[in-house]
């Protein structure tokens, strides 16, 4: 096998030895080589915000704070207030910065030409193409501790062999919910204490990279994973790193759906079909449920490349024959139904729901057959 250099020392030989170029030019402005990257960033994006300048050069806030507020002093840097929002602080530079600004352009162009000059134009844009690939993993780890652009997940099953079918996945819990169905089991993720220990995501991240020779995919459930608009963001990291995706929805959120499977960042979806859409609200425990979104979230997956499954919990209070019989048509001709045995726990919302028999469950099996491909699950 081929020795690797170290690479975060190639990179930091390169940092300092580009730094001590920029130090020793600008050293009679009182400007180093960090300013230089600051100044241009925000010369090229004049009124952008503090936030934003962090965020996209990737800067620790207080040492971004700390040296903006030296530009400041030394009139290279104008900072505002937004008149939107007054804790909103914008740069912009000034005459002073914009006077140099071409001399900073240029002494860059001369270094990168220097730096490069044993490189032909290919080489150099390979160079170019490969450097931002592993900048962007840089950058993607980094976004993990940030709360603001990942879910929350407030459970986590390091190793599951039944939840994501076929495959050894480590199953995550989203907190929060949409619903409220008095038999769910996971209470706690549907009301979540003050006092409950959130999972941070560099936590799993680190987890996952640490498994990838042993765990095949990653199962996202709830809670309902959907109502996190940025669950995204956190799939399209665990999928660069080489797992398939599994998400569980209750299928009100088909466009949040829909976005996912354009995107390929989701190999399989389970959806929880609750009820017969006259029986929703009843059975979810809620009154506000746009059973619309149930109909399109099985359109989408039935005219998807991926996999899936419609399954329904089946608690003797809330369904009939009849109520199986309408769930079978609505979604005749799916790929997977799931017949699952409601089980009493602790955990339930509300505990003291009954189960039907296994000769019962077998009924219901055949009744649903009738229109679509219907199995048992968590019947003996």
């Amino acid at each position: 096998m081929k020795k690797r250099n170290y690479l975060s020392l190639d990179s930091s030989i390169l940092y300092r030895c580009s730094q001590k170029y920029f130090d020793k030019q600008f050293e009679k402005m009182g400007l180093g080589y960090a300013q230089i990257n600051f100044l241009t960033m925000i010369y090229e994006n004049e009124g952008i915000s503090m936030v934003d300048l962090a965020n996209n050069g990737s800067f620790d806030k207080g040492t971004i704070t700390k040296s903006l507020s030296k530009l400041q002093e030394n009139d290279f840097v104008r900072i505002e207030s937004d008149e939107t929002d007054k804790r909103r602080k914008l740069l912009y530079t000034t005459e002073k910065t914009q006077s140099i600004i071409p001399k900073i352009y240029l002494l860059k162009q001369s270094w990168w030409d220097y730096l490069s000059m044993d490189l032909n134009d290919e080489e150099f844009d390979e160079y170019i193409r490969l450097t931002s690939i592993i900048q962007n993993r840089a950058r993607e780890y980094n976004n993990f501790d940030n709360d603001t652009n990942m879910p929350k997940f407030f459970g986590m099953q390091k190793l599951s062999l039944v939840d994501y079918p076929g495959k050894m996945a480590t199953t995550l819990f989203t907190g929060g919910c949409n619903l409220r169905c008095p038999f769910c089991h996971n209470r706690d993720l549907v009301f979540i204490n003050e006092n409950q220990n959130e999972i941070k995501t560099s936590y799993v991240f680190e987890y996952l990279n640490k498994r990838m020779n042993i765990i095949d995919g990653v199962c996202i459930s709830g809670g309902e994973p959907l109502i996190h608009e940025n669950i995204a963001e956190f799939i399209n990291i665990v999928k660069q790193m080489g797992y398939k995706v599994k998400i569980d929805t209750n299928g009100l959120y088909p466009s949040r759906l829909k976005k996912l499977i354009d995107m390929n960042l989701v190999d399989y979806v389970a959806v929880d079909i609750k009820n017969t859409l006259d029986k929703y609200n009843m059975t979810t425990g809620t009154d506000d449920v746009d059973t619309d979104n149930i109909l399109k979230t099985i359109e989408i997956l039935k005219n998807s490349y991926i996999d899936y499954e419609f399954r329904t919990t089946v608690v003797k209070e809330f369904h009939s024959e009849e109520d199986i019989l309408k769930i079978a048509k609505m979604i005749a001709g799916a790929k997977k139904y799931y017949l699952q045995m409601y089980v009493d726990k602790e955990t339930v919302i509300s505990p003291g729901f009954h189960h039907y028999s296994k000769n019962e469950m077998e009924h219901l099996k055949d009744i649903a057959s009738q229109y679509v491909k219907t199995e048992l699950r968590g019947v003996e």
